[in-house]
């Protein structure tokens, strides 16, 4: 595909690096930072465009005649949003995926009755919002303590939960297949991957798990507590929490669980805290420093079951998440952008870490992908990946359909995981023949196998005819 990218900050960068790496792409990026441009395009086998990427001008200098593609993913929502109605009225590029950070945007509607917003304007084919992805993100950790990561497949039938393994789980130093002697109820689940001492391990039945692995399993969303529960020591359910930092998700997060949760927001500006205390119900708002050690004692932090660090700063998300840990918090999560930081501090001194960065580029590579890929997932140990196809055509047409899962030769890195027929759930471990309309679940080890796994999973030509 011809792909025109507009903004070259960390988003942008990093999507231009996993698409220029797919030697079928050909990669365009237009920004106004001159210096950025120029460091990308010695890293990368890309053209560049210096200047502003809504104007018509520009675009067209960066040949949106024949584009494919247009991601507009600037830190500006105007701007992205000017740009793809650009993109659509002056130079028809069919897909036009717009970065909007605010939710004026995407939730105020201009016709009640056909639910059109505001978005709808600017002939936008589909919208990210990296606020409400780390949102959904944190929610979801909340609900589900002790998971370091959650991500959903096939409308939420099936979710793939990282974990760390703790002294007192039932399953800790015994193997694999015991798993479904040891729950009391009929669940299957698939343990994709364990990474012990950073080092990874596809998995057997006679695996054996040892205590601090780090362990993805993919569990129907109905059983995850049960699954958990044999894999580390139950851990009191979430009730109290403080949040640092009453920006965007602060608020999103407050607001979607503050009539379920004891939830206190602590927000350094003034008018900011004024407002949320206007538009939060049932939480207490707090204007302060989180990195106060006297209002952290005042505010009972010793008593609060996890302190989630959410403002835009990594320092100040850091620095504030030790500090309530020290004086007593059973649990920190922290929002951490820079991504040298992410693993480094993943279940140290902070237990959870978020980064927005891998949230967002997942999202928007759903959209690039090759095949009917429907979900795209960079997972905690970067380099690894989930992906949810839907598979096409038959045993002509398709490498897959219509093949036993054990006849298929993936690509070195590649794993079957989990199948979904409608309703049903298939695990990888049961030996079952793919059909057309199945949503198959696969765990990519090495990103750079991605392209293989493209090619596996394309149609060929005549099931189009």
């Amino acid at each position: 595909m011809k792909i025109l990218i507009l903004g070259c900050g960390q988003i942008g960068s990093t999507i231009a690096s996993n698409l220029a790496k797919m030697s079928q792409n050909d990669v365009t990026i237009i920004d106004t930072n001159e210096k950025a441009l120029q460091t990308i395009s010695q890293r990368l086998d890309v053209q560049t465009i210096l200047g502003n990427g809504a104007w018509p001008s520009v675009m067209s200098a960066a040949g949106a005649t024949d584009t494919d593609m247009l991601l507009a993913l600037t830190q500006n929502d105007e701007t992205n949003m000017a740009a793809c109605r650009i993109a659509y009225s002056l130079f028809n590029i069919p897909n036009r995926i717009a970065r909007v950070r605010y939710s004026d945007f995407v939730e105020f509607e201009t016709d009640n009755e056909t639910n059109k917003t505001t978005l709808d304007f600017f002939n936008i084919t589909e919208t990210i919002s990296p606020e409400q992805l780390v949102t959904d993100q944190i929610v979801n950790l909340l609900i589900y303590p002790g998971a370091l990561q959650i991500v959903s497949f096939a409308q939420n039938k099936v979710r793939l939960v990282v974990l760390r393994t703790r002294r007192g789980g039932l399953l800790v130093n015994q193997s694999i297949s015991k798993l479904k002697e040891h729950l009391k109820v009929d669940v299957d689940c698939q343990i994709c991957a364990i990474y012990r001492h950073d080092r990874l391990i596809i998995p057997t039945g006679s695996t054996i798990l040892e205590e601090d692995d780090e362990v993805f399993v993919l569990i129907p969303t109905a059983h995850i507590e049960e699954v958990m529960r044999e894999l580390r020591p139950v851990i009191q359910r979430t009730r109290r929490i403080m949040i640092a930092g009453g920006g965007n998700v602060g608020f999103r997060v407050a607001k979607k669980l503050e009539n379920i949760l004891d939830i206190k927001i602590i927000e350094r500006k003034a008018e900011r805290a004024e407002w949320l205390a206007e538009n939060l119900n049932n939480t207490l708002v707090l204007n302060g420093n989180a990195s106060d050690e006297s209002l952290l004692e005042n505010e009972y932090i010793d008593e609060i079951d996890i302190f989630c660090a959410l403002t835009d700063d990594d320092e100040n998300n850091i620095m504030s998440s030790i500090l309530a840990k020290n004086l007593g918090a059973k649990r920190v999560m922290s929002i951490i952008n820079r991504r040298s930081y992410v693993d480094l501090l993943q279940g140290n001194t902070i237990n959870i870490v978020i980064s927005p960065h891998l949230i967002t580029i997942g999202s928007i590579l759903t959209h690039v992908h090759m095949g009917d890929v429907v979900a795209f997932h960079p997972l905690r140990r970067d380099n690894a990946e989930a992906i949810e196809v839907v598979l096409h055509g038959d045993k002509h047409t398709s490498k897959l359909v219509g093949r036993k899962m054990s006849r298929v030769r993936l690509p070195n890195d590649c794993y079957f995981s989990a199948i979904v027929r409608n309703d049903e759930i298939f695990m990888a471990h049961n030996d079952i023949e793919l059909k057309e309309g199945d949503h198959v679940i696969f765990f990519v080890s090495n990103r750079q196998a991605m392209p293989h796994l493209e090619k596996l999973i394309q149609v060929k030509l005549g099931f189009f005819a």
